[in-house]
């Protein structure tokens, strides 16, 4: 039997709820919808550690945090070198590896197992490499210009796409993976992988696609009452509200533009399956979609990722198999739970192809089904960690010792919190102990006695964002080198400094 083709599709920042078939009232996705009813969607399916560089990790290692060593952030660690990556898998296996698009890896040129990948950082010249979406904008004759719409990448403004559409970075990815399509060795199959760097800021999709949504009511984001009461929040939760706040206007606009740019790949998603389907090769070819991570697009009154709350953590999962496959089946849903961990070994068991001991995740066609799924980012300050089992999420923030606790089952929009109600505290005592049980390092300074005892509470102090959230210039001449060019998740002032200034007296020292 023909060994069959593998496309892996991942994007960045898109939640499990924004896709029309998982019943979402405003976003329009009919590629991926009907790539749901030609396979199955996991509806339980999380990002571990729900921030770009960590997820990434573990998408293509099959590891987790404690594996491959990153639960924070580490933008200059490599990826372990003991961990076979799932391209390097493949090709052991006698495949064609190619990737295009966003791997966020360290050092950026490192193929991580492809043949070849071409690449798309985000104009992240500070580690010191021109990526080759940049390259393309400079022979297309838009030297250095991705960035002249002014967008921040981690902010919420937005703007329509300031160049032609054809040179739009969703276009450049998708051409990019058609043409690798086009140019395969036909006598091997292939493992593609494509990452698309949308819907993550920059705001910034093709006017078309803002004129799509013009006439489409837009949703607008709920807040629970817990997330309303500052004084109570936990110190991370503090930090993620302080760090963008918008108007209803802006809110509106910002879900608008965010949409848009999900249609838009969902459109071009459509483009590579033509292609695929013209090549010959679709009924070989088994198909995956996912998210690194989700976004909180305003709901509780944050945006963004890194908490375990259902919009960052809770991330789409769709599998395709190849023409008639009985293992994948078709127009159906799958509510185990399941992770990025799963990814690898789901698409090398499909293939017929051995799993590496390293892998610590699970093949999500089998018949295994796990009882509970540990997430867990940070070490210090801004951290937490979730426990989340077939029907209930704990979520814990061991500055303050605050725990939180969900019917996902009941209340998938996490309304209501369960923790300090009597009849819940079976419940909340069961995945204490279960989280007690997955918490090791620096982890175990939370600890007294065999209890979560976590850290002193404090308050959270809004500094300025003097990058603006990450804003990038005109990248010709290239930027420098630049140690300080790293994103601030969480700019604090020291001290419950307020921002005010201290009044002297005439004749006084001078300010500092």
């Amino acid at each position: 039997m023909t060994r069959p083709n593998v496309l892996l599709i991942c994007t960045d920042h898109w939640s499990a709820s924004l896709l029309g078939a998982a019943g979402h009232p405003s976003i329009h996705t009919p590629v991926l919808d009907t790539l749901c009813g030609n396979g199955v969607r996991f509806t339980n399916c999380y990002s571990e550690t729900p921030v770009c560089l960590p997820a990434r990790r573990t998408l293509m290692t099959g590891a987790t945090a404690r594996r491959h060593g990153d639960r924070t952030f580490q933008p200059y660690r490599p990826m372990e070198p003991d961990l076979p990556t799932m391209a390097q898998t493949f090709r052991d296996a006698g495949y064609q590896a190619y990737g295009v698009g966003k791997t966020h890896t360290y050092p950026q040129r490192d193929r991580i197992g492809f043949d070849d990948i071409q690449f798309d950082d985000e104009g992240r010249t500070m580690y010191g490499v021109t990526d080759d979406y940049e390259i393309f904008l400079g022979d297309k004759g838009y030297v250095g210009r991705q960035f002249g719409h002014g967008m921040s990448n981690n902010a919420y403004q937005t703007t329509p796409w300031h160049l032609p559409e054809e040179v739009h970075a969703t276009n450049w990815a998708t051409e990019t993976m058609c043409r690798y399509v086009r140019r395969r060795d036909p006598t091997r199959p292939a493992f593609w992988y494509l990452g698309y760097r949308h819907p993550h800021p920059p705001l910034v999709p093709p006017q078309r696609f803002l004129d799509h949504y013009a006439d489409i009511e837009i949703d607008r984001p709920f807040c629970a009452d817990w997330a309303k009461k500052a004084e109570t929040l936990p110190y991370m939760v503090q930090g993620v509200q302080a760090r963008s706040v918008y108007s209803e206007r802006e809110i509106e606009w910002a879900r608008r533009a965010f949409y848009a740019l999900c249609t838009h790949i969902d459109q071009q998603i459509g483009h590579l399956i033509g292609t695929i389907r013209e090549e010959g090769i679709l009924d070989n070819t088994i198909i995956m979609f996912t998210s690194d991570h989700g976004e909180m697009l305003g709901n509780h009154n944050m945006w963004a990722k890194q908490t375990f709350y259902e919009g960052s953590t809770g991330i789409p999962m769709i599998v395709m198999g190849v023409e008639n496959c009985h293992r994948v089946g078709f127009n159906r849903t799958d509510d185990r739970l399941v992770g990025l961990q799963d990814v690898m070994p789901t698409l090398l068991d499909l293939a017929g192809i051995d799993i590496p001991d390293t892998v610590e995740g699970r093949s999500m066609i089998s018949g295994e089904r796990r009882d509970t799924l540990y997430g867990e980012f940070g070490e210090t300050g801004a951290c937490s960690r979730m426990i989340r089992d077939r029907r209930h999420k704990l979520i814990y923030y061991p500055v303050g010792n605050v725990f939180q606790l969900f019917d996902i089952e009941e209340d998938p929009d996490e309304m209501i919190d369960l923790a300090d109600l009597p009849e819940h505290s079976n419940t909340l005592g069961h995945l204490k102990g279960q989280l007690l049980s997955e918490l090791y390092g620096s982890d175990e300074k939370w600890i007294t006695d065999g209890e979560l005892t976590g850290e002193p509470a404090r308050r959270y102090n809004p500094g300025p964002n003097r990058g603006l959230s990450f804003t990038r210039g005109h990248q010709w001449p290239v930027p420098p080198l630049n140690p300080k060019g790293d994103m601030k998740f969480f700019p604090e002032a020291p001290d419950g400094w307020d921002g005010s200034v201290e009044t002297r007296s005439a004749g006084g020292e001078g300010s500092k």
